[in-house]
């Protein structure tokens, strides 16, 4: 059975890392990463959903070995992981489960309301405080920040440009959606049930908008969950 895992706004493969020791082995965890980072850092940053959305396809239908899999994103990577999903499905791929935590759902007004990756250097800090998640060591030292900037900026790029991009997109994959109850949009979590023609569930966990860090056991249960059915009928 395989996991891919989408990371977030400034991630990489590395970002998961605190999940492994709670996926069983028979699990195959893969964490993707897009360009202009980590493993790929020498390659050119992409800007928009569609580059990312056809990136993330790609990679996933390289690896993909036939077995049951699951795609798993937080914040960014849930945007980007519904059009994977609904593009997978267009191939006749279909996950047992698409798991999205940090993220209300394409189209929820607040999404709208910062433009991030136009800001000066220092609202750009003060954003990347608030959403907390990015070493304050990073933040004081001018050579990590020069390093780390352009790819926080162009993954916040990619995600704005294209409010509607989602707009049209009803996947036949079960959802399920998690959240922070510190997060600006946490209350409106259920609509992520638009996206989804299929079995919709949602959970809300004490924390902020990295409340994963703090409930790595709850969210790998959530992710083996998604595989239970398929163990049993092994």
């Amino acid at each position: 059975m395989q996991l891919f895992l989408l990371h977030f706004a400034g991630g990489s493969t590395y970002s998961y890392d605190f999940l492994k020791k709670h996926i069983k082995t028979d699990i195959q965890f893969i964490p993707l990463e897009l360009p202009g980072r980590g493993k790929r850092s020498n390659e050119k940053l992409v800007k928009t959903k569609k580059e990312a959305v056809e990136d993330y396809f790609n990679q996933i239908i390289k690896l993909r070995n036939q077995s049951p899999f699951i795609v798993y994103g937080h914040s960014m990577g849930a945007t980007l992981g519904l059009s994977v999903v609904s593009k997978l499905e267009e191939s006749g791929h279909f996950p047992e489960q698409l798991i999205v935590t940090g993220n209300s759902g394409p189209g929820t007004k607040k999404e709208k309301e910062i433009i991030r990756h136009l800001l000066n250097d220092s609202e750009f800090k003060d954003e990347l405080r608030r959403l907390g998640g990015v070493p304050e060591e990073v933040l004081l030292d001018d050579e990590l920040y020069d390093y780390f900037a352009p790819i926080m900026r162009a993954d916040f790029e990619c995600l704005e440009k294209d409010f509607s991009f989602e707009k049209e997109i009803i996947v036949r994959t079960p959802l399920y959606a998690m959240m922070g109850t510190e997060e600006e949009t946490c209350e409106e979590i259920e609509n992520w049930n638009k996206f989804t023609d299929s079995h919709f569930k949602y959970k809300i966990l004490e924390g902020n908008h990295f409340f994963i860090y703090n409930h790595s056991e709850e969210i790998s249960r959530a992710l083996r969950s998604s595989f239970l059915k398929t163990m049993k009928a092994v």
